[in-house]
């Protein structure tokens, strides 16, 4: 049984998705803290939530971000096709602060291109799949390994599998309409972001999703 979530703390919070997070989850009723390598980038949201400035590549940060949390949302990918895959390594870090802190509800987002076992591809599925491996091979594979290594762990993990976002961060927030699925089983091509923040906050209280990766679309 999930236990209460009072104290979330956010990872990409700075981004288009992690900015609809902030706002929803402060609506609410949680207290937030969101860890960014630039405060600046969090300013409008100053004295509302904590800010712990650093790199979710360094665990010391990570560990001060996640430090009093009841669960933890990560909404990191990639910014760039290059080998380094830091997402994993941030997840990495994410994992180990929770186990040191005694946090064991994670919500993370990945791309609906990173395979699930109840996923029914259809061809166009398996095309986009295909050319994604091909010119984005790199982002790929880090998102592979982070949801891999979500799912090797003993935390209450939900991984929120999207297609293409739509909407910037200054959108109205809605969480109507959100269809959940599995690639190639009731799921459509896009989702705005804020139905996938309001999805994923929807899973602190949920446990319907409880070591699922299911695949939401508008």
């Amino acid at each position: 049984m999930l236990s209460e979530t009072k104290h979330l703390t956010i990872f990409g919070a700075s981004g288009r998705t992690g900015q609809h997070l902030v706002a929803q989850a402060l609506q609410r009723g949680y207290e937030v803290t969101a860890l960014g390598r630039s405060a600046q980038k969090l300013a409008a949201y100053e004295g509302r939530i904590e800010i712990v400035e650093g790199d979710v590549k360094h665990a010391e940060a990570v560990a001060r971000a996640v430090a009093g949390a009841d669960a933890v949302i990560s909404v990191l990918g990639p910014t760039a096709n290059r080998p380094d895959y830091a997402v994993t390594r941030g997840t990495e870090n994410i994992l180990k602060a929770m186990k040191e802190h005694g946090v064991r509800r994670l919500v993370v987002s990945a791309g609906a291109g990173v395979a699930d076992p109840n996923d029914e591809p259809k061809l166009l599925n398996k095309l986009i799949s295909v050319l994604l491996k091909l010119f984005s091979r790199h982002v790929y594979e880090d998102m592979k390994r982070v949801v891999e290594t979500v799912r090797r762990s003993d935390v209450d993990w939900t991984i929120v599998r999207v297609p293409m976002l739509t909407g910037e961060a200054t959108d109205v927030m809605t969480t109507k309409g959100v269809r959940v699925g599995y690639v190639g089983k009731g799921m459509g091509a896009r989702l705005s972001r804020a139905n996938l923040a309001g999805f994923m906050l929807d899973q602190l209280r949920d446990e319907t999703y409880l070591h699922k990766a299911p695949a939401i679309s508008d």
